[in-house]
Parts: structure tokens; C-alpha cells; sequence
């Protein structure tokens, strides 16, 4: 029960966030233009969703067997981990006050999904779709080598499964929230961390998209950055893990553009030499 009322609260709160977004981001006439043009902006789109569903739905369904396999690798990093950084996210539990539980949780399990989930609905409405496909494949990539490949070769467990002295501070105080969070992701699954770089995304593309959505990249930066600090104050990741993430972003933001700029490049020349070769077949019928 626990589980399917915090999964409830979190859908509430998500559509809530995205729907002020919306209200304070956009006005009538972009929104009006959007619907007008829905049936060729989803056959535009199509093809970039379908990839991305389908990764995430081989995700969800061979999970189990990657955490498996993961453990079978053995490829525990935990301890290098801890070599380099030491007790930094002690350290930082210990100067924070405690007041900042609560909206470093929110952050964290509301904050997070609704970044991810109102970026491409505002990317959706420019006239251009070429940035929401940009971000599409920067999630994608995000999934598939943070957490497929990463998550598969490496065995890393958090500071607060790791270190006495680091409290898990969200499940301490919100222990309902621990049953959603168990449900998505394993507890080795922390190098890099997801939370960050697929926070760091929609935090880069808001910054390219500021001209368009000015209001739109203050609060994406508000938020994104407190979802990178909430993943340390919380004890859920090391700063190894956030700086790996972050490195992840930039590098899937980048190669997302090169495969958007590949592959409608081939498509523009397949639509070339149809209708070339329409028009071919015209001439000669004439």
C-alpha cells in the first residue's frame, strides 16, 4: 500500500509541477500552433520514441538478470571509491542542518521525475523539433551506458549502505519512500548517478533553450542543482558518483547531437532521391 501512495503522490505532484510550468513558459498562441500540427509533429517524433520506449521497456524487463550479472562479475568499486574521497558525504551530513531533510527529499523523489518529464513536453512546442529528439537520445544514452553497461560492470554500494557515520536521511525519516526507490533501482546501482546526469541534461538543454524558455531554465537550474545535492546530503551517492554523472551528461548531450544530426541527415537524403526518383518516373511517362 505504502508503495502505490507514494507512486500516487509522485504522479500529483509531477503533473502539478508540469502543469505551472506550462502556465508560466508558454502562451496561447505556441500552444494553439502545437495542437494545430500534432498528427506530423508525431510522425516526426515516432521513430525517436519508439527507440527510446524500447530500451527502457529492456530495461524493466531484464533488470533482474543485469543485477544478477553484475554480482556475478564481482567488479566491486566501492572501496576505490572510498579510497579517493573518503568521508566527504559525513562530512557534509554533519554541517547541514537538519531543516534540509525534507526539501532534499522532495527534491529527490519529485524534483527529479519532473525535470525529466517537462523538459520534453516544452521542447514539443517549438516550431523545430530538432532539440526534443536531441533530448530523447541524451535520455537514452543516459539509460543505456549509465544504466545498463555502468550499473552492469561496476558493484558500487552508497555511502549510507557503506560508511556507519552517513545516515540514509530520506528513508530515516520517510521510510515509505524506500519501497518506490527498491522498485527502480538496486542498491549497487550508484556509480555514475543517474539522478545527476540525466538532472545535468535537462539542466544543459535548458541553457541552450533559454532565449525560448527563459523562465523555464531559472527553474530547471534551481532544481537540477538541488537534485545533485540532495544525492549527497541524502547519503545515497558518493562524489565520485555526481562527477561521473555529470561527465555522462556532457558526453550523451554532445554524441545526441551528432546522432539527430546523422540520422536526419539520411533522412532528408532518402526524401532527395524519392522524390528524384518520382520525378524520374514522371518524365518518363510524359
Amino acid at each position: 500500500m505504502a508503495l502505490r501512495t507514494v507512486l500516487l503522490v509522485t504522479v500529483l505532484l509531477v503533473s502539478l509541477g508540469f502543469v505551472g510550468t506550462c502556465a508560466v513558459c508558454l502562451d496561447r498562441s505556441r500552444v494553439r500552433h502545437t495542437v494545430g500540427t500534432v498528427r506530423p509533429r508525431l510522425r516526426d517524433i515516432a521513430p525517436y520514441v519508439g527507440v527510446a520506449a524500447g530500451f527502457l521497456l529492456l530495461k524493466f524487463l531484464f533488470s533482474e538478470h543485469l543485477v544478477r550479472l553484475s554480482m556475478w562479475i564481482g567488479w566491486d568499486v566501492t572501496d576505490d571509491i572510498y579510497a579517493l574521497e573518503g568521508a566527504f558525504v559525513a562530512s557534509l551530513q554533519s554541517v547541514v542542518p537538519e531543516a534540509m531533510i525534507e526539501p532534499a527529499s522532495i527534491l529527490y523523489m519529485f524534483g527529479f521525475p519532473y525535470l525529466l518529464a517537462t523538459a520534453p513536453i516544452l521542447y514539443a512546442t517549438l516550431p523545430s523539433l530538432r532539440r526534443l529528439k536531441e533530448l530523447l537520445i541524451a535520455y537514452l544514452l543516459n539509460y543505456v551506458v549509465g544504466g545498463m553497461l555502468m550499473y552492469t560492470l561496476f558493484v558500487a554500494y552508497g555511502p549510507r549502505n557503506y560508511l556507519d557515520s552517513v545516515q540514509g536521511l530520506m528513508y530515516d525519516f520517510y521510510p515509505e519512500t524506500q519501497e518506490l526507490t527498491a522498485a527502480i533501482a538496486d542498491n549497487t546501482n550508484v556509480f555514475p548517478s543517474l539522478h545527476t546526469s540525466l538532472s545535468v541534461v535537462v539542466l544543459l538543454f535548458a541553457w541552450r533553450t533559454r532565449k525560448q524558455f527563459p523562465r523555464w531554465s531559472v527553474l530547471s537550474s534551481l532544481v537540477a542543482s538541488g537534485v545533485v545535492f540532495s544525492t549527497m546530503y541524502l547519503g545515497i551517492h558518493w562524489v565520485i558518483d555526481v562527477v561521473a554523472g555529470i561527465v555522462l551528461a556532457l558526453w550523451s548531450v554532445v554524441t545526441a547531437e551528432r546522432v539527430v544530426d546523422r540520422v536526419e541527415g539520411d533522412r532528408k537524403r532518402r526524401t532527395t532521391d524519392r522524390d528524384v526518383a518520382i520525378g524520374s518516373d514522371v518524365d518518363v511517362g510524359d
